[in-house]
């Protein structure tokens, strides 16, 4: 049993990995929401094209009646921190009862 409980920790740190590099990512695209960055940059379509797909269903659920403050970012942020401390957690529990 101790390799599927390896397995299942091997998931949970990839995943853990991932929500990290895609927090970080939504991070970017709010500072650089604040200015007005080239949109040829190829970094800024990267970060545009991995964050607005999330960020647009936010967006559409919403309503923007807050002064024209976007609350997407943040609302994605604490639903990272949420998977990572309800997934991802509840998987390093479930490999360590296995091993």
């Amino acid at each position: 049993m101790f390799i599927i409980g390896n397995l299942i920790r091997a998931f949970a740190e990839i995943i853990n990995i991932g929500l990290t590099l895609f927090m970080w990512i939504v991070i970017a695209q709010a500072i650089l929401s604040w200015v007005n960055p080239d949109p040829f940059n190829p970094i800024v379509r990267f970060i545009n094209q991995v964050t607005e797909p999330v960020l647009y269903q936010i967006r559409k659920r919403i309503p923007s009646a807050f002064g024209g403050i976007d609350f997407s970012p943040i609302i994605v942020l604490l639903g990272v921190v949420f998977l990572k401390i309800f997934l991802v957690e509840s998987l390093l529990q479930i490999s360590h009862a296995l091993s």
